[in-house]
């Protein structure tokens, strides 16, 4: 089989189409991070020539070339939003860059600019790296198609030419150019970039099809039933796209009242300036308190006051295994209230294993002989299925025998003998289907009672009688139980469990980790319809999922987590945080972090205001030294900047997660 197979499917797309894969948005190809890193590099080299006295020109005139390489984007920006009649922080920024200067205070106003560049540029690559996440799906379904004309020659045709009524051949190996219907032939396809099911499905005639999923074994004829435009994949990109630019991001306590405290600086700016003037005061004494007032009553401390906990909380987690990509998803993840997760790579491993033995009466077999046979048998094959037998046998230690004449029938198995013995390993479905001895029945009873369970059965037959029946299945986490018991501590709600997996199999799972609501068989487009009607009725919801499948209602979800290990490309740019180690329990402790970050942020908030407050009002209704106003306005961004790096201790990760186990 084509090793395209053993690839991620974002990898084998590539592959399958003769394309190399998309190369993600490197961080200099941005213009907001050369002008953002040419403004730190005129800083740095500006600081230490004021600090050691060289002459003025000199680290002046680097200062305003920071001023001018970090400050003419948001400059123009919030220029642009003036003229929408609409005032924001980054435009005040830049006045009080250009006012600190004005009065001598040019690195402080330097400094200001630095951080506000490297904020955007930081904001430009978020964007930039979404946007190859959402067209490198595209590559998932193949450039091209063979379609068949009615006289059954071929033709190689982009896939975008194909019409609804068209017949496409998928060969081994290949994946399917359109939504379609089989129409003849027998396969087993990998959907699992559609769907998330962890294992092949048997295709045959009838059996609908997906564009973008990979034909395992067998040549298949399919007729086209959906418009390239109208797939199920081309759905999937455009529900990212969708989400991705309709979903306002919960705004920090600072930006919801940033038009008012923008604009009642800006007139009180005016008031202080003009208001003495207009009373006989002097020109230099009016514009030096306006100026110093601009100075104390600067947002700085405000804007750090939510900055260094969420931050310090980003940190942290990143250190444990959580990679949080902003400090507003930090926000966000403390204020969720319902939690969907997926099932196959998120509540299980994604790696199906043996959990069944059950060698049948008579069959002469102990539990390591029949999986002995049973592997040597599916030894040559690269099924799923077939390489978890083999695994199992040599965990454990057993003597694999040689075999020959090895052959493969898509939907049924494998075919191969053993020590002079024909050995079939396949579907019982199809192995029983017109068997009717003893054997055959007790081989049923054994098959029902491992699918009732929830497992995958598998029978191994030997000269064609049954002697054994294997069980598999996808293993549940170790920490899935605690984390789901966290979580609806947590959000005061059991998580829901959305799967495309089948029915049966979701509900055994979902009742061992104490799951009570199951949504089972889902396709994308229903996943995301899920999440959208949780928001209208009011909940912010937490979605945490794994694979290209999930991306959508990823995207869709107040908030969305990704499993970092085996988690598809789509799925971690979409997600707004990423599980590195694929811990799960780490999920309710982050949440946890979260509403303790945002704590401290409002804890700060009080710091920063009354600061502010208290040098406002000694500047005008007294004196206030320009220094002392330096000093207070400094003074109290080291301040809550010191209370919000509490965050980044170990102990406030212990916290976090005892706090996730005790509620």
């Amino acid at each position: 089989m084509p090793s395209v197979l053993l690839q991620r499917p974002e990898r084998a797309a590539s592959a399958a189409s003769g394309t190399a894969p998309r190369r993600r948005t490197r961080v200099f190809a941005l213009a907001e991070a050369r002008w953002a890193a040419a403004a730190l590099v005129l800083f740095l080299i500006a600081l230490p020539l004021q600090l050691t006295e060289a002459p003025g020109w000199a680290w002046g005139a680097l200062y305003a070339l920071a001023y001018v390489t970090g400050g003419w984007e948001p400059a123009w920006a919030g220029l642009t939003a003036l003229r929408e009649k609409t005032l924001d922080v980054d435009l005040l920024m830049i006045v009080a860059a250009i006012g600190a200067a004005s009065i001598g205070q040019v690195m402080d106003g330097a400094l200001l600019i630095v951080i506000f560049a490297t904020s955007g540029a930081l904001e430009a690559l978020a964007t930039a790296r979404t946007q190859d996440a959402v067209r490198g799906l595209l590559d998932l379904a193949p450039a091209t198609a063979t379609r068949l004309a009615d006289d059954g020659s071929e033709e190689t045709v982009a896939t975008g030419e194909l019409a609804v009524g068209d017949t496409i051949l998928i060969r081994p190996g290949e994946r399917v150019g359109a939504d379609g219907r089989v129409l003849e032939g027998a396969g087993e396809v990998d959907q699992a970039t559609i769907t998330g099911e962890p294992l092949p499905v048997a295709k045959a005639a009838g059996d609908e099809v997906f564009a973008g999923t990979l034909n395992g074994t067998g040549a298949l004829r399919v007729k086209v039933e959906r418009d390239a435009s109208d797939s199920v994949i081309a759905r999937i990109v455009a529900m990212v796209e969708e989400a991705s630019e309709t979903k306002a991001p919960t705004q920090l306590f600072i930006e919801k009242v940033e038009q008012r405290y923008s604009l009642g600086m800006v007139f009180a700016t005016l008031a202080v300036f003009a208001v003495p003037l207009a009373f006989g005061a002097e020109l230099t004494g009016s514009l030096l308190r306006a100026m110093t007032f601009m100075i104390v009553a600067s947002p700085c401390a405000v804007v750090l006051a939510t900055m260094p906990p969420l931050l310090s909380a980003i940190a942290n987690a990143g250190r444990h295994g959580v990679l949080v990509k902003s400090a507003v998803v930090m926000e966000r993840l403390g204020q969720v209230d319902a939690v969907a997760l997926d099932k196959t790579g998120t509540l299980t491993e994604g790696t199906p294993r043996v959990t069944d033995l059950r060698p049948l009466t008579g069959s002469g077999l102990s539990e390591e002989e029949l999986l002995a046979l049973a592997a040597a048998a599916e030894h040559s094959s690269e099924h799923p299925l077939a390489r978890a037998v083999v695994d199992a046998a040599r965990t454990r230690g057993l003597a694999i025998a040689d075999m020959r004449d090895f052959s493969s029938a898509p939907g049924v198995g494998v075919t191969a003998t053993v020590d002079n013995r024909k050995i079939m390993v396949g579907a019982p479905a199809r192995l029983l289907e017109d068997a009717a001895d003893a054997a055959s029945a007790r081989a049923r009873v054994v098959v029902v009672a491992l699918e009732d369970d929830g497992r995958t059965a598998v029978l191994v037959q030997r000269d064609g009688a049954p002697v054994g029946v294997l069980g598999i299945a996808d293993r549940l986490r170790p920490d899935a139980t605690a984390t789901v018991a966290a979580l609806s501590a947590l959000t005061g709600s059991t998580p829901m469990l959305v799967t495309g997996d089948n029915p049966r199999a979701a509900a055994r799972l979902a009742a061992e980790v104490g799951i009570s609501e199951v949504r089972a068989g889902l396709l994308p487009q229903d996943k995301v319809r899920l999440v959208r009607e949780q928001e209208a009725a009011g909940r912010k919801v937490l979605v945490i999922g794994d694979g290209v499948n999930d991306a959508p209602a990823l995207a869709a979800a107040h908030t969305g987590i990704a499993m970092g290990r085996a988690g598809s490309d789509l799925a971690l740019e979409t997600a707004d945080a990423v599980i590195v180690r694929d811990e799960l329990a780490t999920v309710p402790t982050v949440v946890s972090l979260s509403r303790a970050a945002r704590r401290l942020v409002v804890q700060n908030l009080v710091i920063a205001a009354v600061f502010i407050s208290g040098l406002v009002i000694w500047d005008l209704a007294g004196h206030l030294l320009l220094p002392l106003g330096v000093l207070g306005h400094e003074g109290s961004t080291v301040i809550v900047g010191l209370n919000g790096l509490r965050l980044l201790r170990d102990a406030a990760w212990l916290r976090a997660a005892q706090a996730g186990d005790a509620r």
